[in-house]
């Protein structure tokens, strides 16, 4: 026997989205005292999940799929169209393996040193300045890594304009109005880069390592032994720019997190037991970065007496798996040692997706988002002294995505003997 699933009353919902921000999902799960219910956004029909066997059933790929389901709006500013996020079966298996490819212990090395040679860099010009805003610089340095990473070539006069393309694209998710068409702007004025890079590498007047982004996206070929159409080709390099162009965003909460629990310096700087993955995992659960992640129900399926029809828009709760009692001891409290001899599954703990990395959909850049924070963080807390003046530090839970308002101020720069 079914259950009805809980109903939230009223045409459509979409605003209370946009008002709710981070806590409109887990508000409606603890209303309902329940794991489900069903609303209305942009129109349609819309079910809400959340919990470790919500996770489990939304990444089986033979009830759901991923075609479709992001919005325009999104396809037209976060992730492009044509790209990965939106395949299923084994087209995607096939460009899943492109980015997987990349993710080789020798290539994430590489990142590490990079991430490390550019705040080296960096440091050396913030000596020099009165304050910096670290969530500004952390963007512009991690845009510099991902272009020297992928081997995408970056003049210095374009840098400030690359690093804000980037970061509008990943300013513009839940965003209406001004934000979201600089975000489609953005993305108009980098894929014409992109798609200028790789026609220069395909034409043979610019040449690329074999073992970069930007060679292997270029020659890469479909399953039938097409090259990728410059458009899609330009998508999936910038599938690789923009999100190691967010991890700034991880860091400045990094930065508040040291902040806010100083006692987790020395820690750090003695990282016994790893301690820097453990903060660094707390950091990517405790504060907000990405609140839902969207597919479509494949085929009519029941899962805990609850009726899915096909072509349903589900939406798998993060932010509030990330904050749930049932998960986590004390959720609203900061402590990386939760984390120490961590055993978690692959959809109890998922900032950036669940399930398997080759066959499902889990992000393929989530070690270069932990290995980036810990090399970052360990230069913050290793390498330099700064003094943090009074701000306002605090963030909302209602902008999708967040940052604390002052961006995160910083002053007296300078590096340890």
């Amino acid at each position: 026997m079914t259950s009805l699933i809980p109903q939230e009353k009223g045409i459509d919902h979409t605003l209370a989205l946009l008002s709710e921000g981070f806590r409109f999902i887990p508000n409606r799960l603890r209303n309902y005292d329940t794991d489900i219910f069903q609303t209305r956004l942009l129109g349609q029909k819309v079910i809400c999940i959340s919990g470790k066997e919500a996770a489990n059933v939304f990444y089986d790929n033979e009830l759901f799929q991923r075609k479709d389901a992001a919005p325009k709006r999104i396809q037209k500013t976060l992730f492009g169209e044509g790209g990965v996020q939106g395949m299923d079966d084994a087209a995607h298996s096939h460009r899943k393996e492109l980015f997987m490819s990349l993710m080789t212990p020798e290539r994430l090395q590489v990142l590490n040193n990079l991430t490390n040679e550019h705040w080296e860099i960096s440091l050396d010009k913030w000596q020099e300045m009165d304050q910096i805003i670290l969530f500004h610089e952390a963007e512009e340095l991690m845009c510099r890594v991902a272009c020297r990473w992928a081997g995408v070539p970056l003049k210095a006069n374009e840098l400030k304009q690359r690093t804000e393309d980037l970061s509008a694209m990943i300013d513009a998710f839940g965003a209406s109005g001004p934000r979201h068409l600089q975000g489609r702007t953005a993305r108009r004025r980098s894929e014409a880069w992109i798609k200028f890079v790789i026609t220069k590498v395909r034409t043979g007047k610019w040449s690329a390592d074999e073992d970069t982004a930007l060679y292997k996206i270029a020659w890469h070929e479909d399953p039938n032994g097409n090259l990728l159409d410059l458009k899609t080709a330009a998508v999936e390099l910038l599938n690789i720019l923009r999100p190691i162009v967010a991890i700034g965003r991880y860091i400045t909460f990094g930065a508040l997190a040291l902040h806010e629990h100083p006692e987790t310096r020395e820690k750090l700087q003695s990282d016994t037991d790893n301690y820097s993955q453990m903060f660094v995992q707390e950091v990517r659960r405790f504060y907000p970065f990405g609140p839902f992640l969207g597919a479509r129900v494949r085929k009519d399926f029941t899962w805990n007496q609850h009726d899915f029809q096909k072509g349903t828009l589900v939406l798998l709760d993060i932010y509030g798996a990330n904050h749930s009692s049932e998960l986590w001891e004390n959720p609203e409290q900061f402590r990386p040692e939760r984390f120490h001899d961590w055993e978690g599954s692959p959809f109890d703990f998922i900032p950036q997706g669940g399930g398997d990395y080759l066959k499902g959909h889990r992000c393929a850049g989530e070690w270069i988002t932990i290995e980036a924070m810990k090399t970052s963080l360990s230069f913050l807390v290793k390498q330099i002294d700064y003094e943090v003046p009074d701000q306002d530090l605090s963030y909302s839970m209602v902008r999708m995505p967040t940052i604390p308002k002052s961006r995160f101020v910083i002053r007296n720069i300078r590096g340890k003997q």
